[in-house]
């Protein structure tokens, strides 16, 4: 007789002595959930924005109370000699509370709003004086902010006060809505007047960065006048002043004298052609851009191809700017690129010379100086600089690895007079058409 199978509990398997039940293993799950961490219940940004709002009355007020008095005295006693020069002073008191409340603005609200132009008098003296300030558009506008400001700081300072006391959950949205609405008025009536005046901002830092190349050109000539021709020149003339008193002693040794004297003159005069060059180079003023640049791309170690296709030559200046974009770039490429092959597309379109150089190198230029104060990224950045004083714009395209492709933009300006005879930019490309911009260019 077979034995019989044990017998089963009809309760189930027998649970693991060592097992948790399920009550302990529910509340160790509860133990190892992670609670969020606690945020505070408003962010920075409306903590800055409430407290644009109650700040506001005081020098709000205090503006509003120097316009209306100064501009109805002003008013009052323009008949008169006092009334005028006191409405002037009063607009230049008001450019400089528009200072402060712009500051302010930026500091709390995040808006950031470009500084006006001073007042500049077309003459010198008392009376230009006083009529630039009475036309002044900005002044005028900083008056009527302070005025119709007065009313709205008090409201937005009451509904901050019953916002925090009663309405705090809705505290974000009528924090944001009233902080927009100052936004608003400050981006109209603090800005500077139009876009002219912007114009002329932008005008005055590109003279500053035209007057910085200038200098730091002069330096680097007369670094080189110093250093090179100069130099030689002293020692040929003492190499002839000693000739000269050996001519009836020794006329072998004088000869020889004359003859290392005459290599030395060779030499100088190469420096100084170079030079000359590197000032403005003849080729680019007898022929034009499209030739000088086929001048560059033979002296360029790496193989450089051109093409170009223009039928006109630009401005003078244009052009200069042009081609030492271009003498720039093929250097950048020969010292750190490591590339095997470059190309120089030369076109125009519109009212636009369009110059791009591409190459297969390393990749990874660009135009901002590195943190650690080295000088990587300067020379490009004074190629945009040099670029931006006549409207132009240097667009890079260099992500690590390559390739490369760097794009100049300029403004197209016409000749004052068309050149005569040979004088070309030289003849279109071979295809005929435009080069085909680059992806990311």
């Amino acid at each position: 007789m077979s034995p019989s199978p044990p017998l089963r509990s009809a309760a189930g398997p027998r649970p693991h002595p060592e097992a948790p039940s399920a009550g302990e293993g529910h509340d160790q799950a509860v133990a190892r959930i992670e609670l969020p961490q606690p945020r505070p219940p408003l962010t920075g940004a409306t903590w800055r924005e409430v407290a644009h709002l109650l700040s506001n009355p005081l020098p709000d007020t205090v503006a509003f109370l120097f316009t209306l008095v100064t501009l109805s005295i002003g008013a009052g006693l323009s008949v008169t000699l006092v009334g005028l020069p006191l409405i002037a002073v009063c607009l230049l008191c008001l450019r400089r509370f528009g200072a402060l409340e712009r500051g302010r603005v930026r500091r709390l609200l995040g808006v950031r709003i470009d500084e006006p132009s001073p007042v500049r008098a077309e003459a010198p003296g008392a009376l230009p004086w006083l009529w630039a300030h009475l036309k002044d558009p900005v002044g005028w506008r900083h008056a009527l902010y302070a005025l119709i400001r007065f009313p709205w700081v008090w409201f937005t300072f009451a509904s901050m006060l019953v916002s925090l006391l009663v309405l705090w959950p809705l505290l974000p949205w009528i924090a944001r809505g009233l902080g927009n609405v100052d936004r608003a008025l400050a981006r109209t009536l603090l800005a500077p007047s139009d876009e002219l005046e912007r114009r002329v901002a932008e005008l005055e830092s590109d003279r500053g960065a035209v007057v910085d190349t200038a200098a730091a050109d002069l330096r680097r000539i007369e670094r080189d006048l110093h250093d090179g021709a100069q130099a030689r020149l002293v020692s040929l003339a003492m190499e002839l002043g000693l000739a000269k008193e050996k001519l009836l002693e020794d006329p072998h040794a004088a000869a020889h004298m004359v003859d290392e004297a005459h290599g030395e003159v060779k030499i100088a005069l190469q420096e100084l052609r170079d030079l000359a060059r590197g000032i403005h180079p003849a080729i680019l003023t007898d022929r034009g851009l499209g030739p000088a640049l086929t001048t560059l791309t033979t002296r360029c170690t790496t193989p450089t191809t051109l093409t170009t296709d223009l039928t006109d030559r630009p401005a003078p200046a244009i052009e200069g700017i042009a081609y030492f974009t271009a003498s720039e770039l093929l250097q950048n490429i020969t010292k750190h690129s490591h590339a095997h092959h470059a190309e120089i597309d030369l076109w125009r379109t519109k009212d636009r010379l369009m110059l791009q150089v591409h190459d297969n190198g390393k990749g990874g230029a660009t135009a901002t100086p590195p943190a650690d104060g080295t000088a990587g990224g300067t020379g490009l950045a004074g190629l945009a600089e040099r670029l931006d004083s006549v409207d132009g714009l240097l667009l890079i395209d260099s992500p690590a690895g390559g390739p490369t492709t760097i794009t100049a933009e300029l403004p197209w300006r016409e000749r004052e007079s068309a050149p005569s005879g040979d004088e070309h930019t030289g003849k279109p490309s071979k295809t005929g058409r435009r080069p085909k911009q680059r992806q990311g260019a």
